[in-house]
């Protein structure tokens, strides 16, 4: 029996979780394998390694075709791929659905790119018949490239890649398709070449479970020879030398990063040659399935509480967007990363930060390194301060989870 005198327990002791939308949680062996003293960089192991890496990052895109690596985060391969992609002047066409579209966008228009946006707001997936309707009236083929996310991290609205090039086909357009899988990497299905995606971005601080620092470009053969001269590329962006080295520097424009390297090789080897590309696909499946029933079960009854993105069929398998209402939302996160050692991400991009509605939105992570016992936690420690704070809330959650977890 607790003493009324006594303080209330810090439930926060123990190892945190860190279930915000990247950088993800790294396994032991990710960060055990980045433990070494620093490597030759001239030859031996470690370029023999990184010879022995390119296939599996082509694997885990879905491409045969080619992959330039960078020593940056997801903005540095934005700017990488909107280098090689454009010249001055040329016209970019960006379908946004939260604020990661339209930082893309940002991004090119910064360089000298003209970009026209599309923008289907924070919470619908896009229109693809608005889509197919605006290139076919682009008679002279002005727009060089659509550019898109195919999980916007903010909102967590995924877009259906396969329809989206069929809707480019079907009005005729000769546009490259360059897709952001920055927040999806290694969490929800991709397949480049079978989806037609002529350029892909993403980096290593998600689905691939290694520190921030690596981000990476694929291309197709059309696309490389399509951007062939274009003006916007310099001497470090450009992604032909990257691609096709003939020395092992040239892969970086310069010095290797040689313990992410060691770390993503440890990553890569769990992905692909351990648990299985479609294995990890399935397994983010149900744990997003689990986090979904979770509120659903929690606003029932409470329409101040619900999921983002209507549809299962458009909602990210790596991130759930949420809300419950403002001031709750950013109540619960603090209760749950200083009362119970779990962190939740913000509602980023959802309402300004001056904005009083910007606090009543959350994000829940269920990217890379996590499996059943780390998500049903997270819901639980969520209850638990919906409890403590007295947010009404339905019942059941946490079998609904469950069950849904389990059972599909």
């Amino acid at each position: 029996m607790t003493h009324p005198n006594h303080p209330k327990p810090d439930l926060s002791r123990g190892r945190p979780y860190l279930a915000i939308p990247g950088p993800s949680v790294m396994p032991d062996r990710v960060l055990a394998a980045m433990h070494r003293a620093a490597p030759n960089i001239y030859a031996g192991a470690l370029p023999d390694m990184v010879a022995q890496m390119w296939p599996d990052l082509r694997a885990v895109a879905g491409t045969a075709h080619h992959v330039a690596a960078y020593i940056g985060n997801g903005h540095a391969v934005w700017e990488a791929a909107n280098t090689n992609l454009f010249s001055r002047g040329d016209t970019a066409l960006v379908l946004a659905t939260g604020r990661f579209g339209l930082s893309w966008a940002e991004s090119a228009r910064a360089l000298g790119v003209t970009v026209e946006v599309m923008d289907f707001g924070k919470s619908s997936p896009m229109d693809l018949i608005r889509v197919q309707e605006r290139l076919a009236a682009d008679k002279g083929h002005v727009i060089k490239a659509v550019l898109t996310t195919h999980v916007d991290t903010a909102s967590s609205i995924r877009t259906d890649i396969p329809a989206l090039r069929a809707a480019i086909t079907a009005a005729g357009h000769p546009a490259l398709l360059a897709v952001d899988c920055i927040a999806s990497f290694g969490c929800d299905e991709y397949r480049m070449d079978d989806w037609g995606v002529d350029v892909t971005v993403a980096a290593s601080q998600k689905g691939l479970m290694t520190p921030p620092g690596m981000g990476f470009v694929w291309f197709s053969e059309e696309a490389r020879q399509r951007c062939a001269t274009s003006d916007l590329r310099t001497p470090y962006w450009d992604w032909r030398a990257r691609a096709q080295p003939t020395e092992f520097w040239q892969y970086w424009d310069g010095t290797a990063p040689t313990h992410h390297l060691f770390g993503l090789r440890e990553a890569l080897t769990m992905i692909l040659h351990e648990e299985g590309l479609e294995n990890v696909w399935a397994r983010h499946e149900a744990l997003a399935r689990s986090v979904w029933a979770a509120f659903q079960a929690w606003g029932t009854g409470h329409p101040r509480i619900g999921l983002n993105v209507a549809d299962p069929a458009h909602r990210s398998r790596a991130v759930t967007a949420a809300r419950l209402g403002a001031p709750d939302a950013t109540r619960l996160r603090d209760w749950t990363e200083h009362q119970a050692g779990v962190t939740l991400g913000i509602g980023l991009g959802m309402a300004a930060m001056d904005d009083p509605e910007w606090h009543g939105y959350l994000r829940v992570a269920h990217m890379g390194h996590v499996n059943a016992h780390m998500t049903l936690g997270a819901l639980a420690v969520m209850e638990a301060g919906m409890v403590a704070l007295d947010i009404p809330h339905g019942p059941g959650a946490l079998d609904a989870a469950v069950r849904a977890m389990i059972l599909g």
